[in-house]
């Protein structure tokens, strides 16, 4: 795509849009910009960047005569694809595209590409750091927090990219085709966007639409939805698997990691000299060594990476102990899958806080994964009667509700005894009390950390 004096929209002006008109601006692209939220005035947004300083702005209504000018449309991960006015763009024949789209369309070198409902951001921050310590340029990029637009333009040949790619990213892809792609595992999520299934697992699978027979997917064999997917590619199929072997892939042997290629077995790794917690952790890193090997890290290197990682902020990041209580914070996990491998990294009994934002999930496996461990749940948000009524009917009635983050902090702290672990993983998004759930896990640490002994 050439975008070089063509007219292109940037929609949404957050730190997203600000990305993607910079690197239109390199581009010499006529920049025009759409923000849907009128509470946000032009001069607002002009002061955001000087991109947007130069750009045309229109806000709350787009104009169409503007639209009838428009090449191109770059869309912003957090806008949904089948609004009125994205449909009225389509019925123009105006190309729609990603921030995904528009990097790679500049973007140079190697990419290896994670997408998942969970574990996203660890496998991605784990593969970045092998490749940092194998290659001498290294991007980590994407949903991870770094707009894949704000790099591309730096990269070169010699240039390799770990990128995080979410469902909503994926929407928006034409041509985008990464040498090694990987899909962690498929659960309900984001039905508020997506509004089925069949189209959040298809937005999964299209990581790898444009993939090349020589290209390279890493899958989780144990996920039903993707064993079946990975029968139907045609690229190479690199499996990972926590529960059985596989043929060429990793998998877990007890407590070591294997490498197998072509019928030869190597040990890579003992869990117990890994520093991140719970098998669903296991998986990330067999992904992550999958993913390095296909492009060319030796193994020493991802050997000597896994030994020295830590884990991701938010992700069961341990946060201090108080009175022999260990508290946790596990802000990310914001879905009901992902606070299950919350609750199975706990090693001791656990007071949960859980609630927030309703993104329309079903809480039952999230309760009966329990098992005895949690012994009080502390409901917080929008979902506390909805996940509360779910409790009931799980026979778990041990839970109390709590106004704000900091009241749950200190009922848990109230009823816990020294060998309890206090672990925030809320099963729900941040965004009816927190900007993001990286905020709601920052005040969590502070909250904790003020805790008096």
């Amino acid at each position: 795509m050439e975008f070089q004096e063509k007219n292109v929209l940037v929609f949404g002006s957050g730190k997203s849009g600000i990305a993607a008109a910079e690197l239109l601006e390199k581009q010499n692209a006529n920049i025009f910009v759409f923000e849907g939220n009128e509470k946000q005035s032009v001069a607002e947004i002009k002061e955001k960047s000087e991109s947007f300083a130069k750009a045309e702005i229109y806000v709350g209504t787009l104009p169409e005569e503007v639209m009838d000018k428009l090449d191109f449309v770059v869309l912003s991960p957090g806008v949904p694809t089948d609004l009125p006015l994205v449909n009225a763009m389509r019925d123009k024949k105006i190309t729609i595209i990603g921030e995904i789209e528009l990097a790679y369309q500049v973007a140079k070198g190697k990419i290896l590409a994670i997408t998942g409902t969970n574990g996203k951001t660890t496998t991605t921050t784990l593969v970045g750091e092998i490749l940092s310590n194998y290659f001498k340029d290294v991007k980590v990029v994407g949903n991870i927090g770094i707009p894949y637009t704000s790099v591309a333009a730096d990269t070169t040949e010699e240039t390799v990219t770990a990128a995080e790619i979410s469902s909503f990213q994926l929407e928006t892809i034409v041509d985008f085709a990464p040498d090694v792609s990987a899909i962690l595992n498929i659960t309900p999520d984001h039905l508020n966007r997506h509004h089925t299934m069949e189209n959040y697992i298809k937005a999964k699978e299209d990581i790898t639409k444009n993939q090349k027979a020589n290209d390279v997917c890493v899958l989780n064999y144990e996920d039903e939805v993707l064993r079946k997917f990975g029968e139907s590619l045609s690229m190479k199929v690199l499996w990972f698997d926590s529960k059985k072997p596989v043929q060429n892939g990793c998998y877990l042997n007890g407590e070591k990691i294997i490498y197998v290629s072509e019928g030869k077995e190597e040990e890579v790794i003992d869990v117990n000299e890994l520093n991140i917690l719970g098998t669903h952790n296991y998986e990330n890193v067999m992904a992550a060594v999958a993913m390095t090997i296909s492009i060319g890290v030796p193994m020493d290197v991802i050997v000597k990476t896994l030994r020295e990682f830590q884990a991701v902020e938010h992700r069961i990041e341990y946060v201090t102990e108080k009175r022999g209580v260990k508290f946790y914070n596990d802000s990310k996990g914001t879905n009901p899958d992902a606070a299950i491998k919350g609750i199975q990294a706990m090693n001791r009994p656990t007071l949960l806080i859980g609630g927030g934002y309703d993104k329309q999930s079903e809480y039952d496996e999230w309760i009966e994964s329990f098992d005895g461990k949690v012994k009080k749940l502390v409901l917080i948000g929008v979902t506390k009667e909805k996940i509360a009524d779910c409790a009931k009917r799980h026979g778990f009635t041990d839970y109390v509700f709590a106004d704000s983050l900091e009241e749950a902090v200190n009922i848990c702290y109230d009823n816990a005894v020294s060998g309890d672990a206090v672990l925030l993983s809320p099963a729900c998004a941040s965004w009816d009390m927190f900007k993001s759930y990286e905020e709601r896990g920052r005040i969590f640490k502070d909250l904790v950390r003020n805790l008096k002994e």
